[in-house]
């Protein structure tokens, strides 16, 4: 079983269908894909800042690995190392790409592939059940202690002397 995260835009209300047809499902864990293809999946999802990101992370890790000295083979293992981190790391990229593009997470769903986690997270939003993210209090000042003098690390506990 995986968890899958829908994004859906700001302004999505949950019961109506408009919202889902731009929604996104994120799949959450290792993508293979990422690892194997590198800046190339980045950029099939049109994740360009990312690409560029993931690009510059792999040809400076081949520039400090050639002013290291290192072996081809030692070169190749740090490589693999790095795609290794691009493939856990994607999806939270994809994720925040989302989130900055006005598509925050809505609703997260469990399930064992693609098309059953669609039909989830379809059922939960279109019946309303899908979780409302809360509103942010406001800012509320935090009690004030009244003025007395502060000898030591625990003035409270200097009274019981």
């Amino acid at each position: 079983m995986r968890t899958y995260t829908l994004h859906l835009d700001r302004d999505a209300v949950a019961g109506e269908a408009h919202g889902l047809e731009r929604a996104h499902l994120v799949p959450d864990g290792l993508s293979w894909a990422a690892f194997a293809f590198g800046p190339l999946w980045f950029l099939y999802h049109r994740l360009w800042l990312a690409a560029l990101g993931v690009l510059g992370l792999l040809v400076a890790t081949a520039f400090a690995g050639h002013m290291a000295g290192l072996t081809p083979f030692a070169g190749f293992v740090v490589t693999v190392l790095v795609l290794l981190l691009v493939g856990l790391e994607a999806s939270s990229l994809r994720r925040w790409t989302y989130a900055s593009r006005g598509r925050p997470v809505r609703d997260a769903v469990l399930a064992g592939s693609l098309e059953e986690a669609e039909m989830k997270a379809a059922t939960r939003w279109l019946d309303g059940a899908a979780p409302a993210r809360p509103a942010l209090a406001p800012h509320t000042r935090a009690p004030s202690r009244p003025n007395e003098p502060a000898i030591g690390m625990f003035p409270l506990s200097e009274g019981g002397r």
